[in-house]
């Protein structure tokens, strides 16, 4: 199957000031945000990406754009609507130090597959599509670009936490063990058998080895012998 890189969006407005911003509008990065956005983009530049998905809340479509700006070639660039940020309900708005308080916040730290935001989304509900949507792009984008493309999902933390769950056979009520940063970039692999994680969080080294392709097949016993590191040669 195709390489799908998952990335969260850069730090936003209410990421530093400790709010839930949830699917609130307005909501965009901060100078440190557009910095990690921008950080990813070059990072991402020397892999041919086909298509860049995104979410459509702002904070997304911005870190989406800084990804897009350093191609050389013209990546497909969409929104799906299953990518958006976790429906928060009545939490929505409100600082992380007040919800801690909440009679429903342990039940999101130790068992969110139980989870239901008081007018708002289950979080099963919320893997459940994410994952569903993941998988289609993936597809679709084998289907036109052959097993080697490399294409990007812009999301938000919980998103890619749970997608990231599940493709490590991790049962949600597990996946705040996940962390994703501002800007990160994770890598996964649908195999026909079973899908592979290659990196989670990374938010700083040389990604230009996804150029080349992941290889598909059995997972190597003992390891294998990984990519090839980046070239140091700057002649």
């Amino acid at each position: 199957m195709a390489t799908a890189l998952l990335v969260r969006h850069g730090r936003t407005t209410a990421n530093a000031t400790g709010l839930l911003a949830g699917r609130a509008v307005g909501v965009t990065l901060d100078e440190i945000g557009r910095e990690q956005a921008a950080l990813a983009g070059a990072r991402l530049a020397a892999v041919p990406l086909v298509a860049v998905v995104s979410s459509p809340l702002e904070r997304c479509q911005q870190t989406a754009q800084h990804i897009l700006d350093r191609q050389v070639g013209t990546p497909y660039a969409s929104v799906d609507l299953d990518l958006t940020e976790c429906d928060y309900g009545q939490w929505q708005g409100r600082r992380l130090t007040e919800l801690a308080t909440e009679e429903l916040w342990p039940r999101v730290q130790s068992q969110p597959s139980a989870v239901v935001f008081p007018g708002g989304e289950s979080m099963a509900a919320m893997q459940a599509r994410a994952v569903a949507a993941i998988r289609r792009h993936d597809a679709a984008v084998e289907a036109e670009h052959g097993p080697e493309a490399v294409w990007v999902a812009v999301s938000h933390g919980d998103i890619i936490k749970s997608i990231l769950a599940d493709a490590l056979g991790m049962h949600l009520d597990l996946f705040q063990r996940i962390n994703v940063g501002p800007a990160s970039v994770s890598v996964v692999r649908y195999g026909a058998s079973r899908p592979s994680v290659h990196a989670t969080n990374t938010d700083a080294g040389d990604l230009s080895w996804l150029s080349k392709g992941i290889h598909a097949g059995d997972a190597p016993v003992g390891g294998g012998a990984g990519h090839e590191a980046p070239s140091t040669d700057d002649a």
